[in-house]
């Protein structure tokens, strides 16, 4: 997160300053963009290294997964009425039914 904000100030003042010097929104875009990759790329190996680490971690499958507050309150009202009913078990699929097939 920290190394894309340092970007973003990167970038913003750069495509404002090309914005003043009238070469074309385009073209102060893809300078402004550039010039803060090179930047951002020379001086900011270190958050650069920490963004990539926290990305790694993410995608390798070992992160926890998220989840939002109504899945977890979802998730802990199941967990209350299993551990409330133990007779009653929990199928993870869901069983399928078959459609009637007209014959010709």
């Amino acid at each position: 997160m920290k190394y894309s904000l340092i970007r973003l100030a990167l970038f913003v003042p750069l495509f404002v300053l090309f914005s003043f010097l009238q070469i074309g929104i385009l073209l102060a875009a893809v300078c402004a963009g550039l010039i803060a990759f090179a930047i951002s790329y020379l001086f900011f190996q270190k958050q650069r290294d920490a963004a990539t680490a926290t990305l790694h971690e993410r995608f390798s499958g070992r992160a926890k997964p998220i989840r939002t507050a109504g899945e977890v309150e979802d998730a802990d009202a199941e967990d209350t009425l299993v551990d409330a009913n133990p007779d009653i078990t929990v199928r993870s699929e869901i069983p399928r039914t078959e459609v009637p097939r007209k014959d010709a």
